[in-house]
């Protein structure tokens, strides 16, 4: 458990008791909601391990103290021989697993209290549970840009606020959303480096914050070494390993950018942001040339968020690449629908700034065959 309480440490929004104070229960039959109490904590997590032979087994669970109800539970095999290799990867995995249920659960628990007596947490919480309800619906993304922007009022040092508020810019990008692109990418740039300024040792914001720079601000410098510092952080950040298997695409580093993106889907199976990890996969591999692949994975995406236009874009593309021009024509037909006003014209305004020329030409080139109007 030690392993594991080092790794929640690193995320600094966490308040992690630490072992001397946690051990302190250990091999005791305790009542969870006392522990809660005792230590001032809102979740426990408890497990044991059994040996049989040279055969280990360890289960781990996450209870929330204040209604004793269990939101997550798992277990790891493996051998004595293989020991620290089992450890790192039940860490890993707790990790992974536990700190989207504890957002989830931070969510509903705000969504529950009165909007008037809400905090800065509170509507970066709530902020949250809007922009991962759908990405692909307007009003959805400047709901969630206007609750923000309240926990940014609320306390104007709150670096992950200002990292999501500069990610719903960014969104609006992408969707093609963006009426005076001078303004909003001046001020999600801005927003992007007050979070990566205040948040240097918090890797969510150096993660979004980071994105942000290179997407909309075009820096793919900046935005590489803030993602590279958020996953010295914390490597087991999904978050951070989604955001640089796209920084990594569009640095022509497509092979590291599908590890990173299968990294952060094995540790967050279930996250909210799934589809755009599986979009980033799309993306590197087309950049590599393996168009099949391409498809596959931006399926995927499309299969989560059905409008994801970033993810239609790649499928368009990657048929068109392989040859299949009538798939490609039917998914630019659905593409139009979602965005009547798109053009080879205006593709550069929403493109991710390819650091190789030839990922560029490729995929503009390939939007073309696919029958993007001029």
């Amino acid at each position: 458990m030690e392993d594991i309480i080092i790794a929640l440490a690193h995320f600094r929004h966490l308040y992690v008791i630490a072992r001397n104070s946690s051990f302190t229960y250990k091999g005791q039959a305790v009542d969870i909601k006392q522990v809660g109490r005792e230590l001032d904590v809102r979740y426990v997590v408890e497990g044991s391990v059994r040996r049989t032979g040279d055969r280990l087994r360890i289960a781990g669970q996450l209870i929330d103290t204040s209604t004793g109800a269990h939101l997550w539970a798992d277990r790891f095999d493996g051998t004595l021989a293989d020991v620290f290799d089992l450890q790192d990867q039940v860490a890993s995995s707790i990790v992974g697993a536990i700190t989207p249920k504890v957002e989830e659960a931070e969510i509903e628990r705000a969504k529950r209290k009165p909007t008037e007596s809400l905090d800065a947490y509170d509507y970066y919480l709530r902020g949250l549970a809007v922009f991962d309800r759908t990405i692909t619906v307007r009003s959805t993304i400047d709901d969630a840009l206007g609750l923000f922007m309240k926990a940014i009022d609320r306390d104007p040092e709150f670096a992950m606020a200002h990292a999501r508020a500069a990610r719903c810019y960014a969104t609006r990008k992408s969707n093609g959303w963006m009426i005076d692109r001078a303004q909003e990418i001046a001020e999600a740039t801005r927003l992007a480096r007050r979070a990566v300024e205040l948040g240097r040792d918090d890797a969510i914001a150096l993660s979004y914050g980071g994105y942000v720079l290179g997407y909309v601000g075009g820096d793919l410098d900046d935005s590489a070494a803030c993602i590279d510092r958020a996953l010295a952080l914390n490597p087991n950040l999904a978050a951070a390993l989604g955001v640089s298997s796209w920084v990594k695409a569009c640095l022509g580093e497509p092979d590291k950018a599908v590890e990173h993106a299968a990294l952060a889907m094995r540790l967050s199976p279930f996250d909210p942001r799934l589809f755009a990890w599986q979009f980033n996969s799309g993306l590197a591999h087309f950049c590599a040339g393996r168009y099949d692949d391409a498809v596959a994975w931006a399926g995927k995406s499309l299969r989560h968020q059905p409008n994801y236009p970033s993810a239609m874009r790649v499928v368009a593309a990657g048929h068109a690449m392989a040859g299949r021009f009538v798939e490609a024509q039917e998914m630019i037909a659905r593409l139009c629908d979602f965005d009547p006003a798109l053009r080879l014209s205006n593709l550069t305004d929403i493109l991710p700034p390819f650091r190789r020329l030839d990922d560029r030409t490729r995929y503009i080139e390939a939007l073309r065959k696919a029958g993007l109007p001029e």
